[in-house]
């Protein structure tokens, strides 16, 4: 009566396998979220970064022309590279989310890679059981 205890085992083990891979999947979901996240933090990011910008701008323009110092020369030059800088900084901060974006990507895959092996862990799990109870029966109808 083994091979019965084996066909169940059998089902168990693509059971389990199944499972492991819903599991694996379920993990790709949220690493896809966390690098949507990661975009949205992004976006939010560089739209404060410019709001604050635009104030510092503001407040620069302000204090020059309190002071009477004419929008030329060195006051232009410092503008024009606050600037520059600016759009380094967005840039930077662009790739830095670009980059994190890929790695939540990468592990979103590797979790389904993962899925899919666990899958077929069950299944051949589930083959070697079934064989077990076909040698059982075999061994049963040679015995009788």
């Amino acid at each position: 009566m083994s091979f019965v205890f084996d066909i169940a085992a059998g089902k168990q083990a693509s059971a389990l396998g199944k499972y492991n891979q819903s599991v694996q999947n379920r993990n790709a979901l949220v690493k896809e979220q966390e690098a949507e996240a990661i975009k949205k933090q992004t976006e939010f990011d560089v739209a404060r970064f410019d709001q604050q910008f635009e104030q510092l701008v503001g407040q620069t323009k302000v204090a020059t022309a309190k002071s009477g110092v004419e929008r030329s020369g060195s006051a232009l030059n410092i503008s024009r590279y606050n600037a520059e800088q600016a759009e380094i900084q967005k840039d930077v901060m662009d790739y830095n989310s670009q980059v994190a974006q890929s790695q939540k990507m990468e592990q979103a895959n590797f979790a389904r890679i993962q899925g899919v092996i666990a899958r077929r862990e069950g299944e051949i799990a589930k083959l070697g059981y079934y064989a077990k109870a076909g040698e059982s029966l075999l061994r049963i109808g040679t015995a009788g």
